[in-house]
């Protein structure tokens, strides 16, 4: 009997030990959770130790963790408790370029700079779940702008960008990624969460919770990544609230971006709703997009590769290396409340910008309230194809009930036809009202 119960508190003993070897609670490390002492190197010694230990959980629980940026490793769920707040850093000295990438060329990398709050390189099966907060402190990285004549966005930041946070969350070559619940807020002029070349990915019940206010800060942007869905998430952003673009420049080799599934979300956003494509991105296809409340946004749903002078002034190098290929790409399912674009698409005539097509484009179940009617202008040579709408309603609201667009992040304005080099534009069973 006595032997019996020796073995059995042994094999207790071991199985209670092989747990806590996978799954850390990051306060039994001794992390502080005050929100004013650092728990970097604590943090990422739980993900380190969880990862050589083949996978489990990082565990956050009540209070603010202060960090600065930490390393996702592969067989990692970080997870932050309902009551627990993580907390990036808001000296910008915490921030220094990566210099140990493996999956990307930093030399490519838009925005000029490689770091971010959280970052992952070539890792497998990560996830960050939970129902607490990524807070990316982002009121001490931009101002208020002064005086009476901003146009835009009521903040800008503190310092040029080279030197500010280009992201939040930055995923590189991974695959099998999982973000549930979480809620980010407060960014710093920086995309929330950039997923880059990477594979089954999968976001759902998330909240982004971005200042409509302040300049850059998208919510989720895929960029050449494949398998995709979002869904059930509520994303509210000063810039792009949704990005599907294939800009391979910080790659080893061309990737497209495809099978994209957006779903059952609520946008907000003083740029775009739902953004596919920019300059010389390469090739997005076989994406679709259901089931979308949009409100107060600048754009509904956008498709615009614009000139590189544009480029250069606003966003440095963030441009592909490769013609643009966008095609079959559905929208379904979509209401619109007061925006000022609802849907455009436009390909620049400037030489430089690359596009072999934008076709197959469909619209359908649409009911939407706005200022400006619908505009494609593709160019001579490269016509926009296949462009259908079916069961649609536009009402065209006065211009008296939308506040002033140029304090409202990016307004695009359509000047002249609203219509040129579109082949088979096709309505079906569709209707505008005018108030």
């Amino acid at each position: 009997m006595y032997r019996k119960l020796t073995v059995s508190l042994l094999l207790l003993v071991l199985a209670v030990c092989g747990a806590s070897a996978k799954d850390i609670d990051l306060k039994s490390r001794g992390a502080k959770a005050d929100g004013k002492t650092k728990v970097t190197a604590l943090l990422q010694k739980a993900i380190d130790d969880v990862s050589s230990s083949g996978g489990g959980r990082v565990t956050l629980s009540g209070g603010v963790f202060l960090t600065a940026p930490v390393e996702l490793k592969s067989g990692v769920e970080l997870h932050i408790e309902a009551d627990a707040t993580l907390l990036a850093s808001a000296d910008l000295s915490d921030y220094p370029e990566r210099t140990d990438v493996r999956h990307y060329l930093s030399e490519g990398m838009p925005r000029f700079r490689n770091v971010s709050i959280i970052y992952a390189d070539e890792a497998e099966n990560i996830a960050i779940t939970g129902r607490g907060t990524i807070d990316c402190n982002g009121t001490c990285f931009v101002k208020e702008k002064t005086g009476d004549n901003w146009k835009g966005w009521h903040f800008e930041r503190t310092v040029p960008r080279p030197q500010s946070l280009p992201r939040a969350v930055f995923f590189a070559g991974c695959r099998n990624i999982t973000v549930t619940d979480v809620t980010m807020t407060n960014q710093p002029a920086g995309w929330s969460y950039w997923i880059h070349d990477c594979d089954v990915v999968h976001f759902d019940r998330c909240k982004i919770l971005a200042d409509v206010r302040y300049p850059n800060n998208d919510g989720i942007h895929l960029n050449c990544s494949r398998d995709v869905t979002v869904s059930n998430c509520f994303i509210e952003t000063g810039d792009d609230a949704v990005i599907i673009r294939a800009n391979s420049r910080s790659l080893r080799e061309n990737k497209p971006c495809e099978r994209v599934v957006i779903t059952n979300c609520v946008l907000r956003s003083w740029d775009t709703g739902v953004r596919i494509g920019w300059t010389n991105d390469g090739v997005i296809r076989n994406c679709s997009v259901s089931n979308i409340q949009m409100y107060d946004c600048s754009a509904g749903i956008c498709l615009y590769l614009p000139s590189f002078p544009l480029l250069k002034e606003s966003d440095g190098n963030d441009y592909g290396r490769e013609a643009s290929l966008i095609e079959d790409i559905s929208f379904s399912n979509i209401r619109m409340d007061h925006v000022f674009l609802p849907v455009f698409g436009i390909i620049d005539e400037a030489e430089e910008v690359r596009c072999e097509a934008i076709r197959n484009i469909s619209f359908s179940d649409m009911n939407v309230s706005c200022l400006y009617e619908l505009c494609f202008k593709g160019r001579e040579g490269t016509p926009i194809e296949e462009v259908s709408f079916n069961n649609c309603t536009f009402e065209i609201l006065p211009e008296e009930e939308f506040p002033d667009g140029t304090r409202h992040g990016w307004v695009v304005r359509p000047k002249g036809n609203r219509f040129a080099h579109v082949v088979n534009l096709r309505y079906d069973n569709c209707r505008y009202i005018y108030r």
